[in-house]
């Protein structure tokens, strides 16, 4: 059996004694979430993708939500401060964050970032994101992402009016 990768995340949640699964899958390169969260026979509610935005400001806030919704950049801005937010380009991911398209994790980006969880998260035990590479998800309490930094919770998904 192939050795399983160590990432970012993963270090830094073991260092800090944080209880995780890691959640290894096979990849060959971007996949969208709700296909992800398929292909790991998971509810598509529980598993999260990581969304980086840069505000008005020029400061960088990371969004955490479920994989079928869409930010709310209003709601976004107004939970951290800004005026507005808009997201990166996909072409300023890496040098952002440390992390490719896809692979990117709320846990281990070269810099911590405000981060905000969609308050979806904390109507379920656990929940799913990006371990830091493509093929690895981490899965944990939700409330345990606030042991890792700057993390706060918030309704900032585009809801149905």
């Amino acid at each position: 059996m192939k050795k399983q990768p160590k990432t970012n995340a993963i270090r830094i949640l073991e260092k800090q004694n944080i209880p995780f699964e890691a959640i290894y899958y096979e990849s060959d390169g971007f996949m969208d979430g709700v296909s992800v969260a398929n292909k790991l026979g998971q509810n598509p509610a529980q598993v999260f993708k990581t969304l980086v935005t840069v505000g008005k400001s020029r400061e960088h806030y990371v969004f955490v939500i479920p994989v079928a919704e869409d930010l709310d950049l209003k709601a976004a801005a107004a939970c951290v401060g800004e005026k507005s937010v808009e997201m990166i380009h996909v072409k300023d991911i890496t040098a952002v964050t440390g992390y490719i398209r896809g692979g990117c994790s709320p846990i281990g980006m070269k810099k911590q970032f405000k981060t905000v969880v969609d308050q979806s998260a904390l109507g379920f035990d656990q929940i799913v994101f990006s371990g830091g590479q493509l093929g690895v998800q981490i899965k944990m309490r939700p409330t345990d992402l606030q042991n890792i930094g700057n993390v706060t919770f918030h309704p900032v998904c585009k809801r149905d009016a």
